[in-house]
């Protein structure tokens, strides 16, 4: 069952897509946008979490606006103009919607982002340790001035990054992987051979769409938050 939902944003509102599992109840992930914002894509994927026995959240970081998977210059406009602190502030009121939830079973919850949401999934680890527990970042990565405090990262994490990457290149992964586990951290990043930006995507807006090792990367993702997300 899928449903659109209000929560508070530190004394505003926020909406997002909540997809509850058959069962009715389970543990609380949420699903962070790709530039596109809360595109069908973004959508499936908490389906998807939802048939997995989760209760999947997607806020909705964009309050209403869409790019087309054929308009980059207006993702790219959107992305850059998402102001941070609001985005901070409704990604953190989705946590404390999702925790507080009736269907949810977790005391932690965990996140899982694409993209941009990649980038954002460790950010919202490091500013809400205290029910974070469990990161699954495809393609993004903090870099530069918006790495966050990385001492406050308690969560574990699993990264999937692509190898010809742009956006988020493979070198940056490898090295940010490095030091986080110099600082005890549990987090472990794998470079897919062969794959290009956004190769989960089910739209295939790149055209970089791989469906075997998304096939693959799935259960792994899946397995990883049954197991951390407690």
């Amino acid at each position: 069952m899928a449903q659109t939902v209000e929560f508070r944003s530190n004394g505003n509102m926020a909406s997002g897509y909540l997809a509850t599992p058959s069962s009715g109840s389970g543990p609380g992930v949420l699903v962070i946008q790709e530039w596109w914002g809360l595109d069908s894509g973004i959508k499936e994927m908490a389906d998807r979490l939802a048939i997995a026995g989760f209760v999947a959240l997607a806020p909705d970081l964009y309050h209403g606006e869409l790019a087309a998977h054929d308009e980059m210059d207006k993702a790219s406009h959107l992305m850059q103009s998402l102001p941070p602190d609001r985005a901070g502030r409704d990604m953190s009121g989705a946590v404390d919607y999702l925790s507080s939830h009736a269907a949810v079973t977790s005391k932690g919850i965990g996140v899982v982002g694409f993209c941009m949401g990649g980038m954002l999934s460790w950010v919202l680890a490091c500013t809400r340790p205290d029910k974070i527990n469990a990161v699954v970042a495809f393609y993004g990565y903090p870099q530069g001035e918006a790495e966050p405090d990385w001492s406050q990262l308690d969560a574990s994490v699993q990264g999937h990054m692509a190898e010809n990457d742009d956006f988020f290149g493979p070198d940056g992964a490898r090295a940010l992987e490095s030091k986080l586990q110099g600082m005890g951290k549990d987090v472990s990043l794998t470079v897919h051979a062969g794959t290009g930006h956004a190769f989960m995507g089910p739209h295939n807006a790149l055209g970089t769409l791989n469906a075997d090792v998304a096939a693959k990367v799935w259960p792994q993702a899946v397995s990883f938050l049954k197991e951390n997300v407690t």
